[in-house]
């Protein structure tokens, strides 16, 4: 990893005939699945199929997508520069509409008078509602429930971006490790960890969990106004985005010597995180990850402690399929990449999670989070 001084070079940005690919194969994944296509609004899914990232307002902006038809971007007119300008543009037509004119019209023929489409997730209401009332003869799903594995498999440069990102939340962690705990509130580490992110070249911080003592033990705490003891143990858990793809790493460190019970549980935490990782090889259904992770946890005790699913997609966005949980029989596959992220919660007490990024290989699986995952201890 380059130090703080020699930040390594950017990656090489993604070109035209790559977004053109990505088009291609949603609309002939959308085929496959016995849809009419796939309709796209401002949002990450948007960004991953073309590179433009558009303000979602109540402008309609929408990418058409169908099976052996040319990708379709309808724009606002006064943004449609900017869209011209994404890298993505020379792979698709733009259609254009200005204000005081219907945008459905211009959509519309698009589409067609029937079939069912799959729109992407956040989508707004007023858009999907207006194209019903243009078109009464089509129907939506969401998008990822109909496509789950549309942004799932990464190619080499994506996993290049998601280990750089992974790598910048490592030396986060490592600086961190290095600040006082006890005596300072929740949102003041907190804060220390959003600018270590962004010094390490995270453009975008989506979270920062300290979650300390009795807070710990609420998976998703926002860092509070509550002072760090010492005796405290610390949940860390952040990420955000760097060259556009997401890191999230979960640390748990303890201020000063823990208890015998502390340790104990962060050891089942560590071992029940091996598991989950060790797990990890092409074919294997989704949930094996999750019941690998939660059986270490089961037996040892603590079973019902461990309540959420183990692990999530990551990539344009900081979760996004698959999902490692119990139910998902989705095999895993070379280039997907999602956490392995076990933890106990002892209400009243505290918490411990550890969280890795781990990315299917040919033969296994590799994470990409390096630091250390014994419990640290911090003043």
């Amino acid at each position: 990893m380059s130090s703080p001084n020699e930040p390594a070079p950017p990656p090489v940005p993604f070109t035209a005939e790559e977004y053109r690919a990505r088009m291609a194969r949603a609309a002939e994944s959308a085929g496959a699945a016995g849809l009419a296509g796939v309709v796209v609004a401002p949002g990450p899914d948007l960004v991953h199929l073309t590179g433009y990232r558009p303000v979602s307002t109540e402008r309609l902006t929408l990418l058409v997508l169908r099976p052996g038809e040319e990708p379709v971007l309808v724009v606002p007119t006064l943004e449609a520069p900017d869209a011209a300008a994404a890298t993505g543009a020379p792979a698709l037509a733009l259609r254009d509409w200005t204000d005081g004119t219907d945008p459905y019209a211009v959509t519309a023929p698009l589409l067609g008078d029937r079939g069912r489409f799959a729109v992407s997730d956040n989508a707004w209401a007023m858009h999907l509602l207006g194209l019903q009332r243009a078109l009464p003869g089509t129907t939506y799903t969401a998008l990822t429930e109909a496509l789950p594995m549309l942004r799932a498999v990464k190619d080499t440069a994506e996993l290049e971006r998601l280990a750089a990102a992974g790598a910048a939340a490592d030396a986060t962690y490592e600086e961190i490790l290095k600040v006082r705990f006890s005596g300072r509130r929740e949102i003041d580490v907190a804060a220390d960890l959003a600018a270590l992110l962004q010094h390490f070249g995270h453009s975008q911080v989506d979270f920062t969990v300290v979650g300390s003592g009795p807070n710990g033990a609420n998976p998703h705490h926002e860092a509070g106004t509550r002072t760090i003891e010492r005796g405290d143990m610390v949940v860390l858990d952040f990420g955000g985005l760097k060259h556009g793809y997401g890191s999230d790493t979960s640390r748990t460190v303890h201020v000063g010597e823990p208890t015998a019970e502390e340790q104990r549980v962060h050891d089942i935490v560590r071992e029940a995180q091996q598991a989950g990782c060790a797990a990890v090889r092409p074919g294997v259904a989704c949930q094996e990850i999750d019941r690998a992770a939660r059986a270490v946890i089961t037996e040892s005790g603590y079973g019902e402690r461990f309540i959420h699913r183990t692990g999530h997609g990551i990539g344009v966005t900081t979760h996004e399929p698959p999902y490692m949980i119990e139910g998902e029989e989705q095999p895993l596959v070379p280039g997907m990449c999602f956490s392995v992220e076990p933890g106990i919660y002892l209400p009243g007490r505290f918490g411990v999670r550890i969280e890795d990024i781990v990315t299917v290989t040919e033969d296994g699986g590799r994470r990409l989070s390096t630091t250390a995952r014994e419990l640290a201890i911090v003043e």
